[in-house]
């Protein structure tokens, strides 16, 4: 499999499930527009970082993936500075938020494409400012949807998480393995 993405978490993922894979990131550019709504939005990413990589490699399953946060209406994506990140966290202190994650797998011979979109609910605690500037100086949000990584010092901000937690992590591992059972028995046909 070929995976679409520069995520080092994505990889990771893919890893721990045991599912051998290359990566080529896709060169893609991104809109996260005011007022998308959150599904598609992390569909048509998913999708297009796909189809940037699958004439590459027409044989082999290629996934794309994308992740945003949630909150009032508002995706939080990935913070452009820490006083931003600092804002996303304040936001979500205390709050319930949902985490989508888009994912997009696509081959060429024989042809297949599946799309989904799952949601994560995700509760974090009450954060002191303190709190939150002693995790942004980690670094660790800065490259992160919704100024967070879960798998990292960011679990110390979450309360509650029911669905999936490797989609708040960014790849929704099993859904992605259904779907390739799937594909692979011939369920999956362009």
């Amino acid at each position: 499999m070929v995976l679409a993405s520069r995520s080092p978490r994505r990889h990771e993922i893919l890893g721990l499930a045991g599912i051998p894979h290359i990566v080529r990131p896709a060169d893609v550019q991104e809109d996260n527009e005011a007022g998308s709504d959150p599904r598609d939005l992390v569909a048509r990413h998913a999708g297009m970082k796909a189809d940037a990589v699958s004439h590459e490699h027409p044989d082999s399953p290629v996934l794309g993936a994308d992740t945003v946060v949630w909150l009032d209406g508002t995706i939080l994506g990935k913070p452009s500075c820490e006083e931003q990140a600092e804002e996303m966290l304040s936001a979500l202190s205390g709050r319930t938020h949902t985490v989508f994650g888009g994912v997009c797998l696509v081959r060429g011979l024989p042809c297949f494409r599946c799309e989904f979109v799952e949601a994560t609910s995700v509760t974090f605690r009450a954060l002191t400012p303190g709190e939150i500037r002693a995790y942004v100086s980690t670094g660790e949000p800065m490259d992160k949807a919704g100024a967070y990584g879960i798998q990292g010092f960011g679990s110390a901000l979450v309360r509650r998480v029911e669905g999936c937690y490797f989609n708040v992590m960014g790849l929704p591992v099993a859904r992605v393995v259904e779907e390739l059972k799937a594909a692979a028995a011939g369920a999956r046909r362009c």
